[in-house]
This record gives structure tokens, sequence and C-alpha cells, in this order.
């Protein structure tokens, strides 16, 4: 069996933020699959998914300021910057974390580690709504 839909996510503001929650509550029928994998793919350039520490807060914190050092604004050598200074840093910090992720669903649950969650890095000041597209396969 194959299912996909879209995943509507609000406006965050830049950083990193746990969207576990919202993703398991767009999809309640993960519930209904014994054994599957959930694909979660983000349509958009500046911004990422990856899986990190989903207990303790600073570890977002921490990331966001690592990536801000590791790939600065304003940096003199970047060529685009009509869309303003967050703009070429929010494409290469998608690059690096990526657009994707694929988790196993195992007996009806998102069969992540004990302190794994679901990271949604938004990297622009701005980013506004985000849509990340959902595929589930499994039985």
């Amino acid at each position: 069996m194959w299912q996909q839909q879209v995943i509507h996510l609000k406006a965050y503001r830049r950083g990193f933020h746990l969207i576990t929650r919202e993703i398991e509550r767009q999809l309640p029928q993960i519930d209904t699959i014994s054994v599957g994998l959930l694909h979660l793919f983000i349509q958009h350039t500046s911004a990422s998914l990856t899986i990190n520490e989903n207990a303790d807060p600073t570890v977002r914190s921490d990331m966001e300021q690592h990536f801000n050092k590791m790939v600065p604004e304003r940096a003199p050598y970047y060529q685009h910057t009509y869309e303003g200074d967050d703009d070429m840093p929010a494409h290469i910090k998608a690059s690096i974390l990526g657009n994707s992720i694929s988790i196993p669903i195992s007996q009806g649950k998102l069969a992540l580690g004990t302190w794994q969650g679901i990271y949604l890095g938004e990297h622009r000041d701005y980013g506004g709504e985000r849509r990340i597209i959902a595929t589930i396969q499994g039985e």
C-alpha cells in the first residue's frame, strides 16, 4: 500500500524546530501500519529536515548557532544576494542538511530512537509556511 499527502506547517521563526508531533498529528494513518516506511520531502530550498535530539532544547539552539557561524551571512563572495542577507546562507544550510528523511514505521508508530525527533530547519528570517510531501509505504 502506498499513500501520499501534503503536510502543511505553519510559519516558524528562524532556527531548528521539533515537528515530530505535528507530523504524527497530520498522518493518523500511521497507526494502522504494522511495518512500513515514511518518507518526508520538504518542497523548499531554504529549509531542511533532519533527525536529532528530542529532549534538550539547547541542542536546537546550539545547532542554529553552529550553522550561523559555519555559514555566515553577507559573505563577500556570495553573488545571490537580491533576496536578502539570509537567503544564500539558507540555501547552503538546506543543502548541507538535506531536503528529505526516511523513518521506519513499526507497529503503528514511527520507529525513532528514544532521544530522536524530526527537526524542521528554518533557515530564513521570514520563511513562511512550509510544505512537506509525506509518502507512506507499508502494510
